[in-house]
Parts: structure tokens; C-alpha cells; sequence
């Protein structure tokens, strides 16, 4: 059966609130989390940005709650970091860390000051990085000359079985690049069920025994009106057609082209009802995908009233 999880937005809410949240959700039913690794938020209006990897001590700490974040390893973060940083939580927590990895935004990456590459360097980037990670993860010793150079590293804390590498796909063609070496895949669920499935039976056709997980974008409030302005004042500059997002590099920039969004196009990216039974379906339609994980993000600020209902109504309702 699917399993239901909380996505916790760093780019939105303080570290602190978000430790709340992801206590709350752990006492409501939800029995995974998602969270989110920026250095930059999406917008001026959201405003937040937490370090994720200080958070995730605290987080798995105070909850049973399995986590994952998305990391885009060779920029910002050296591979061999990541890989230690991954080992010391999956040690102290066994079996309830994982990582997603990806080819990254320059918002993010662009603080070091990187030359940043187009998207099939990128990804190659990232492959190789995964296999300096796996390989210290077995105890090697890496020393090691590509896009990205490591000498003499060994990683001395280590799990008994590594974290798993759940690849992040936004396309097709990721999708079943993926499913050559990643040992999942992480993709978002969206008002355009089609188009979700293609991405879905793109990764199973070559890995077909892999799990898959679905970053499910709701809207949920008191009203359709005030779940739509959330929505809209929030997420709006994650709404803009194409690629263009993964070459901004300031919030300002984003706030900037986030001016021509209308709300047609933030209600054709996030599913947007006051109506409780219109979330249970969008839901009921991604389990149908046959995926193992649904990370739900409520996009808007209202936090405590979508895990307090989603987890008296919604969840059972799955059930």
C-alpha cells in the first residue's frame, strides 16, 4: 500500500516551525517526510531557508518518522561531505535515512560562484558524484579525478546498509536515465495525471522492481478563495513554465518572472480545494500510479490545519 508522507519546505517556514510540523504530522498519521535543502528560497515572500542538514538531527531525534532530502552533490557540496553527512544520520537512525540526489539550481549552487554547466553536464556531474558517495559508503578508499576530485578519502562512520539514492526526474528522458543507476526515483505529482503516469511507466520500463516516490503539490484551506491565494502568493515562481527556473539565480529573479504568473497557471501546477474529498481523489488517482510514497506539500502557510485534518480525514480516508 502507498504510503503517505509530509514535505517539509525550509524555503517557507523557520527551522523551528518546520520541528513543529514534522512532530505534528508524526502524531497525525503520516509516517514519512520529505525536506527540502536551499540556501536560497524560492521568493522574497517566502523568505526562509534553514541549513536541512542541521535540522535533520533534531527532526529524526523527535519523531519515528523516516526523511529524505534532495541534494545536488558537486557544487556547493563536495560528494564526499554529502556521503558523510548522509552515513552519520543513517548510522544514528537506522534504515530511516534516505537521499534524493539531482542536478541542481544555480539559485542554490550559484553561491560558490560555479560556471554553471547545461543540463547533460549536469547530469554526469551528478552520476559521478553518486558513485564517489557508494563507494565510501563500502568502506573504499576514493581517490579520484573527473568533474570533481577526491583524494584519499575514508569514511570511517558508517552504516551497516548505505542509504538508498532516490534520483529526482522532472522529465521523461531523466526518468529513464535514472533507472540505469539510481535505486529510485522521486518525481512530482501534478494536476496532469498523464503526463505523471509517462514519467512513472518511463523510469519502470527500464527498472522496473525500483521503488518510486511523488512530491504531491495541494493547496488546502478554509476556502477555495483562500487556498488559491496561498497557493498563489507561495508557489507562484515554482509555476513558470519549462527549464528557466534551474538557470535563476537570485529569489529576485524569481519574484521578477513571478509577476507574470496568473493563477491559471498556479491552479495548472497545484491542486487547489477546500473540499476534502477532492484531495482524497488526487490522492486515490496517485496510488493508482502503484508508487510507494506520497510526500504532500500544502504550498500555502496554513500548516497546522492541513496536518491536523489531512490527518483526522484525509489518511483515513486512504485507508
Amino acid at each position: 500500500m502507498t504510503a503517505i508522507g509530509y514535505h517539509a519546505s525550509h524555503e517557507q517556514f523557520a527551522p523551528s516551525d518546520l520541528l513543529e510540523w514534522v512532530q505534528l504530522a508524526d502524531g497525525h498519521g503520516f509516517e514519512h517526510a520529505l525536506a527540502s535543502d536551499h540556501f536560497h528560497p524560492w521568493s522574497e515572500q517566502q523568505g526562509e531557508s534553514g541549513f536541512v542538514w542541521s535540522w535533520l538531527g533534531s527532526a529524526m531525534e523527535a519523531t519515528d518518522l523516516t526523511f529524505g532530502t534532495v541534494n545536488a552533490p558537486g557544487y556547493r557540496y563536495h560528494p564526499a561531505i554529502v556521503a558523510q553527512a548522509a552515513a552519520t544520520l543513517r548510522e544514528m537512525y537506522p534504515e530511516r535515512f534516505w537521499l534524493s540526489v539531482g542536478s541542481g539550481q544555480l539559485l542554490n549552487e550559484g553561491v560558490t560562484g560555479v560556471d554553471w554547466p547545461v543540463k547533460s553536464e549536469r547530469n554526469a556531474r551528478l552520476e559521478e558524484c553518486t558513485d564517489v558517495m557508494r563507494r565510501l559508503w563500502e568502506g573504499q578508499e576514493v581517490t579520484h579525478h573527473g568533474r570533481i576530485d577526491v583524494e584519499q578519502a575514508t569514511l570511517y562512520s558508517r552504516p551497516e546498509t548505505p542509504p538508498p539514492v532516490i534520483g529526482a526526474a522532472l522529465s521523461e528522458e531523466t526518468a529513464a536515465w535514472l533507472a540505469g543507476w539510481a535505486d529510485g526515483m522521486i518525481t512530482i505529482a501534478t494536476p496532469d495525471h498523464e503526463a505523471d503516469a509517462d514519467r512513472v511507466e518511463a523510469f519502470r520500463e527500464n527498472a522496473p522492481e525500483k521503488p518510486v516516490y511523488l512530491k504531491a503539490q495541494h493547496s488546502y484551506d478554509e476556502s477555495d478563495d483562500a487556498a488559491l491565494e496561498g497557493a498563489y502568493e507561495q508557489w507562484r515562481t515554482q509555476c513558470v513554465p519549462g527549464t528557466v527556473t534551474q538557470e535563476l539565480r537570485t529569489p529576485d529573479e524569481y519574484d521578477e518572472l513571478g509577476e507574470q504568473i496568473t493563477t491559471d497557471h498556479v491552479e495548472e501546477n497545484v491542486r487547489m480545494s477546500a473540499t476534502l474529498e477532492d484531495h482524497v481523489d488526487w490522492l486515490e488517482t496517485d496510488r493508482e500510479l502503484d508508487v510507494d510514497r506520497i510526500f504532500v506539500h500544502n504550498v500555502n502557510t496554513n500548516q497546522r490545519a492541513f496536518i491536523e485534518t489531512f490527518g483526522e480525514t484525509v489518511l483515513p480516508a486512504l485507508e
